[in-house]
Order: structure tokens, then sequence, then C-alpha cells
């Protein structure tokens, strides 16, 4: 069959699958005949390269990964030893990609593939989630030096800057007007001081958290109206829910505190954009799954929770560090807020990551479900609790 000849979901038969059964397969899969062009790709392959399997079907491997790609290399080495080829983190990102893409790869040839031996086929296995994850427990350790520098600086700083307050409290009612600007610009700054390490401490509480069942919708649908009450006043927000979505076993109080958190970020990075919007969405997804420490089982991560805001986007070289602490680009900013989402997040079992391009950043939160709860609470129920 040539490759001309194929449609979106027509296989050689002789593969031994149907079009459909690759289709169900959540890593992208492409077919590259002899002469390098794609012959087939399945639904995550098209989401993958952000096109149609008819429009990929017009292109040659080539077209779709950067320059000197491992990828045609290997390739090349299948065709010739005729067997299959493993290869780990290689980078595909390219700007007709667009954004990290970072895959492990599997290429085999395609036996019995009579109009065209050196078929190919290969599976990407997208890196980013594992990767993320992996950046999420760099930042929990990250917290965790956090914790011991507050804890220190809470006793080392603190009460110097009580006495410092004091006397520019103090020298304010016997100096001239143009020192009582001076003492007040003392007394300012280490009011800032104070919040700052004040902030910090709260790395340092490490009591249990009261948890119960939550209504996610509630918890936007509050944080959306404090957001449009104050400082997203002048920024359209929207939602895009999943109403039969089960609870999420968390603390009601820390979970608007880390929305707010986000949704404050967005509307900052948007800033006074004419077009300036914020999408609150919520979905199941089964697919993921995440071994933690002190648990032999895998933890099910399925309730996504996002906040998408269509600013600039954040820049490549700050996405990797974005949630450690003191990273910002807020020429005021502390760098202590989205490293807060991320140990409030970590400590309910879930995970936060972020992806961003321009005109599209999305913050998403992986959190596991609810023990024994299948439904939303009613509105009584929850109003009683």
């Amino acid at each position: 069959m040539s490759a001309s000849s194929a449609g979106p979901t027509d296989l050689p038969t002789d593969i031994g699958v149907t079009a459909h059964v690759l289709n169900t397969i959540q890593h992208p899969v492409i077919m590259v005949n002899g002469a390098g062009n794609i012959s087939y790709a399945n639904w995550a392959a098209e989401n993958f390269f952000g096109v149609s399997a008819d429009l990929l079907r017009r292109h040659t491997i080539d077209q779709y990964t950067p320059f000197g790609s491992p990828l045609l290399a290997l390739i090349d080495h299948v065709r010739e030893r005729r067997g299959p080829i493993n290869e780990y983190r290689v980078d595909l990102s390219s700007p007709k990609l667009g954004g990290e893409k970072l895959v492990d790869l599997y290429v085999a040839p395609v036996s019995g593939e009579a109009d065209d031996e050196d078929s190919v086929v290969i599976v990407l296995q997208v890196r980013t989630m594992a990767d993320k994850i992996d950046r999420q427990l760099t930042h929990r350790a990250a917290a965790r030096s956090v914790t011991g520098l507050a804890s220190m600086l809470a006793h080392e700083i603190k009460n110097p800057l009580s006495g410092i307050r004091g006397a520019a409290q103090l020298l304010e009612s016997s100096v001239n007007d143009e020192d009582r600007a001076l003492t007040r610009l003392i007394r300012d700054e280490t009011d800032r001081i104070v919040s700052l390490v004040d902030r910090m401490e709260v790395f340092s509480d490490e009591r249990p958290v009261d948890r119960q069942p939550v209504n996610i919708h509630s918890v936007l649908d509050h944080v959306k109206a404090v957001a449009m009450a104050g400082f997203a006043r002048d920024i359209r927000i929207s939602e895009q829910y999943d109403p039969s979505l089960p609870f999420v076993f968390a603390n009601r109080d820390q979970l608007i505190q880390v929305f707010l958190n986000l949704v404050k970020n967005a509307s900052e990075a948007i800033g006074d954009a004419a077009d300036g919007e914020i999408m609150l969405t919520t979905a199941y997804r089964p697919g993921i799954r995440l071994s933690v420490p002190g648990s032999r089982e895998k933890v099910s991560l399925p309730l996504e929770f996002c906040v998408i805001d269509n600013g600039p986007g954040v820049p490549d070289d700050l996405l990797p560090h974005l949630f450690d602490p003191f990273i910002t680009t807020k020429t005021n900013g502390s760098g202590l807020g989205l490293a807060l989402v991320a140990k409030i997040v970590g400590a309910h079992g879930g995970i936060v990551e972020c992806d961003s391009q321009n005109k599209k950043t999305v913050f998403r939160i992986l959190m596991p479900v609810s023990k024994g709860t299948a439904l939303w609470p009613d509105d009584n129920a929850e109003a009683k609790a």
C-alpha cells in the first residue's frame, strides 16, 4: 500500500492491529516509509505534532524534527540492523513543534511490509510528566530547605527588626520633616522584611492538615468571586467544569490559597491587555498513576484542575525552576507564592506543573480522589460540614 492511498485510520493488514486499537494508545505512534514520508499517524501523534494525519502524510519525518535529530540516525540504524532500538531522553523541540518535546523513542522495522521493506514504526513516549514529577520532588526538597531558613530567620532577624522599628518610631516624633521621611522608610522596610519572614514561616508548619471531601467547583467559584471583586476585576474569567467530578480529599482553605495564588499570578501576567482571559477547568484523567514514598501501591491522580491564561508566557529558562523558592519575574515579588503552591499540593499527595507558550500558560494540578466518594455532595450537606 502506498503512502498516498492510506487514510487517517487505514493500516496495512499485516501489521496485525487495527487503527482503532492504535488510537487508544496515549503515546504518539507513526509509521515512516523508505522515502522518509510519514505514512500513518495515530490520534496521539496528531496531538503531539499539532497537525492532522492527512497533513502529516504530506511531509517527510525530517520536516518535523530538529536539524541533526538523533531520531533520523535511529531510523537509519533500525533499517540497517533490521531490529528494534530504544533511545531515551531525546529532545525533539523545534519551532514547528513548539514548547518542550523531550521523549523516549522506540523504533522498529515493519516486518512483512511487502511494498516497502524499509518502513519503520516509531513510538514516542513523552517524558514531560515523569520529568515534572521529578521536579516536584526537587521542589519539596527546596521547600524543606526554606523551612530551616524560616526557623532561623524567625529567631535571628524578627527580634532585632522589632527593635529597629521601635527606635524609628521614637525618632519620628523628634526629627524634622525631611528626616521623618527617612524614619518612615526604615519602619516600612522593617515591616516588609517581617512580612516576608512570616510568609516563609508557613513552610515550617508541619502540623497535619484537617482534610475532608471538598467540592472543587465551590472552591473555584469562591476564588473567582474574590478575584473579580479585586485584582482581576478587568479580566474575563471563564469556566470549563466537569459536573460529574468526584470529591477531592483536601483542606478547603488551603485549596483557596493555592488557586488564589495561581489566579493572581495569571492576572498579573496578563496585565492591562484588552483581551486578557483566565480559564478555570476541571476534568477526570484516569491515566495518571504515581509511586509515592512510604507506599508500595501507586497512587492514582485522576483529578485535574487547571488555571489557564493568555498572557505572554513564562521564559523557557525559568520554567524548570518555577516552583523553587525565591524564583520570580516580578520586580517586587518574593518568589514564595508558587513554592507555597507546590508545598500545599505536595502535602495533599498531588503534583503541580506548568506548560507555557506565548498566549497560553497552563498551571495544572493533579490530585487524588477522596476514598469512598463518587458524587458531589449536595449544597446542604456541604454547608452543614
